[in-house]
C-alpha cells in the first residue's frame, strides 16, 4: 500500500509540476532509471567488482544522465540535445560486450522520454499528459480483464507469457474508444481516434521491451527501489513506450489537439 501511494505521488508530482520543479523531477527520474539500466547491462562485467570505478559505474552514469537531461532542458537547442549523448558514450566501455547496443538504445530511449515528457507538459498542457496516461492505464486495465475473460493465444509467449491477443486487441479498442469520446465531447480532434490505439500499442511494446531486457539480464525486477513493485523501469515501461510513440508521431505528422 505504501509503495502504491509512492507511485501515485510520483505520477501526480510529475503531472502537476512545471518549470524548474518539473525539470528537477524528470532529471531525478531519469537518473534513477539510468542507474537500473547500468546495473542490468554491466553487472556481470568484472570491473563491476574489481575496481572502485566499476562499483561506482551505475551511480556515475545515473548522475551524468540526470545532469545531461537538465542541461538539454535548460537550453532547448540542438547543442543542448548533444548533452544527451554524454551518458551513452561514457557508459559504453563499461557495459558487457553483448549489451553495448542494448545499453545505447535503452539509454537513449530513457533520455528521450524525460525530454519528451517535459516538452509535452509545457507545450501541450496538463490535459495532454492526462490523455496519454489515460490511454496507457485504460489499455493495461482492459488488456488484463479481457485476457482473463477471453483467454486465447498468447501475444508473445517467449517475452511476455501472460499477454494474450484478446487482451492486446482490447487495449487498442479501448484507446480508440477513448479518442472517439474525447472528439465527440469536443475535447479533441478526430486524429485522436487513430492516434490513441497507436499510443496504446506502443505502451504494450514498452512493457514487452522491458521484459526482454530483464530476461536478457537474468533478473526479475529492474531494481528494488520501490518495495513490492520492483524498479522505476518496471512501473513506467508502458508510459515510456507511449511517450516515444507520441514523439515519433509528432515528427512524422502532427500532434492531436486536446482542449480541457
Amino acid at each position: 500500500m505504501t509503495s502504491a501511494a509512492i507511485l501515485l505521488g510520483i505520477g501526480l508530482a510529475l503531472a502537476l509540476s512545471t518549470g524548474v520543479t518539473l525539470r528537477l523531477f524528470m532529471s531525478a527520474f531519469v537518473a534513477l532509471t539510468f542507474w537500473e539500466l547500468a546495473n542490468m547491462t554491466g553487472w556481470r562485467h568484472p570491473s563491476m567488482h574489481e575496481t572502485v570505478f566499476g562499483r561506482l559505474r551505475p551511480i556515475v552514469l545515473a548522475a551524468l544522465a540526470g545532469i545531461s537531461l537538465m542541461i538539454a532542458l535548460s537550453t532547448y537547442s540542438h547543442w543542448g540535445l548533444l548533452a544527451l549523448a554524454v551518458p551513452i558514450l561514457a557508459g559504453l566501455p563499461g557495459a558487457i560486450a553483448r549489451d553495448r547496443l542494448t545499453y545505447a538504445v535503452f539509454g537513449l530511449a530513457i533520455l528521450l522520454v524525460g525530454y519528451g515528457v517535459v516538452g509535452m507538459r509545457e507545450q501541450y498542457g496538463l490535459g495532454f499528459v492526462v490523455w496519454l496516461m489515460g490511454v496507457v492505464f485504460l489499455s493495461d486495465i482492459l488488456g488484463y480483464f479481457a485476457g482473463k475473460f477471453f483467454g486465447g493465444p498468447k501475444f508473445w509467449p517467449r517475452l511476455s507469457p501472460k499477454k494474450t491477443w484478446s487482451g492486446t486487441i482490447a487495449g487498442w479498442v479501448g484507446g480508440a474508444v477513448l479518442g472517439l469520446v474525447l472528439w465527440l465531447s469536443g475535447h479533441g480532434d478526430p486524429a485522436l481516434i487513430w492516434v490513441s490505439p497507436l499510443v496504446a500499442f506502443a505502451g504494450q511494446m514498452g512493457d514487452i521491451a522491458e521484459s526482454w531486457l530483464k530476461r536478457r539480464a537474468g533478473v526479475k525486477d529492474s531494481s528494488n527501489l520501490i518495495p513490492g513493485h520492483g524498479g522505476f523501469m518496471d512501473r513506467f515501461d508502458a508510459v515510456s513506450g507511449a511517450v516515444l510513440a507520441v514523439l515519433a508521431i509528432a515528427a512524422l505528422v502532427h500532434i492531436p489537439e486536446l482542449v480541457f
